[in-house]
């Protein structure tokens, strides 16, 4: 599979992937409708969030400029590679 490079489909992707995170939160506080349940997938959400920014924001940025990720598949096998060769 090629990479997307269409601007317009890139966008489209985007927002597809938007309502489907709406769809599914709007679906679990359907299933079990609770303030404690909110609060529970708004910090669930906002924490993935923020391991994706750590993942390839941070790594690339700070800590290993050289290395560049394409995917959290490729971030695992580099964290993965990176514990069994010791550096």
């Amino acid at each position: 599979m090629t990479d997307l490079k269409n601007p317009k489909w890139i966008w489209i992707k985007g927002w597809l992937f938007l309502l489907m995170g709406i769809a599914a939160a709007t679906l679990v506080l359907l299933e079990s409708p609770s303030f404690r349940n909110a609060l529970y997938l708004t910090v669930a959400i906002w924490a993935f969030c923020r391991f994706y920014y750590f993942a390839f924001y941070v790594i690339q940025h700070y800590v290993d400029p050289g290395f560049r990720f394409s995917g959290l598949h490729s971030f695992v096998r580099h964290v993965l590679h990176k514990r069994t060769s010791g550096r």
